[in-house]
């Protein structure tokens, strides 16, 4: 069974393909954060500005099989020459917590790149197409290489320097965006860190900049 908060297609907004179509699939549930607003404060990520919690989203619903989700993620990729692959991302809460190989395969299948933003702190399945970590606090990394790096910035318990040697193509800083701290207020500071260690790029949110899903 996959519990899906909600699915759409739109524009990556982030990170190295910034820009690409893309068809998002947000699974329910996180290890980090109940999602619940008096958990906050005690949860292992206490900034997330993701709503991930039931099924009640756009194209969102429970789905008893692979194929099935598959058909339903697949109907939200428009009609074309089919010059374009097809690429989709799995996002959260946490998707690793339900991404298996039979998914990744039937997207496969369907003529789907498969992109993964996770925590790190769940080993993922094998066949995924490009895999993002985003960092999240004291937690322990257990995927530590891949694709892509990115890192909401500033962290207190996540500087940037503990994550410098580990086996990534890109790395990325994003300024931290929250309910109490908007991305300009971190601008300048994830600016100038990047400047100062050439190893990161700069991430901004351009889907909220262009207000876009």
């Amino acid at each position: 069974m996959y519990s899906v908060k909600e699915a759409f297609y739109s524009l990556q907004g982030e990170g190295a393909r910034a820009g690409r179509p893309s068809v998002f699939c947000r699974f329910s549930g996180c290890n980090l954060w109940s999602g619940r607003e008096r958990d906050r404060a005690t949860s292992a990520c206490r900034f997330c500005d993701t709503d991930f919690v039931g099924t009640d989203g756009q194209n969102g619903g429970r789905f008893a099989e692979a194929n099935r989700l598959a058909d339903h993620l697949a109907g939200l990729w428009p009609e074309g020459d089919g010059r374009a692959r097809r690429y989709i991302v799995f996002t959260g809460g946490e998707p690793l917590l339900q991404l298996d190989d039979v998914l990744i395969e039937s997207l496969h299948a369907r003529g789907f790149e498969v992109a993964v933003e996770t925590n790190g702190t769940v080993p993922p399945p094998p066949g995924i197409d490009w895999l993002c970590v985003s960092p999240k606090g004291t937690t322990t990394l257990v995927v530590t290489r891949g694709n892509e790096l990115k890192l909401v910035y500033p962290q207190a318990d996540a500087p940037p320097e503990r994550f410098i040697d580990l086996d990534f193509a890109h790395f990325y800083l994003q300024p931290m965006d929250t309910a109490t701290l908007e991305p300009r207020q971190t601008l300048g500071a994830t600016l100038a860190y990047c400047l100062a260690n050439p190893q990161w790029s700069l991430s901004l949110q351009t889907h909220k900049l262009l207000e876009i899903d």
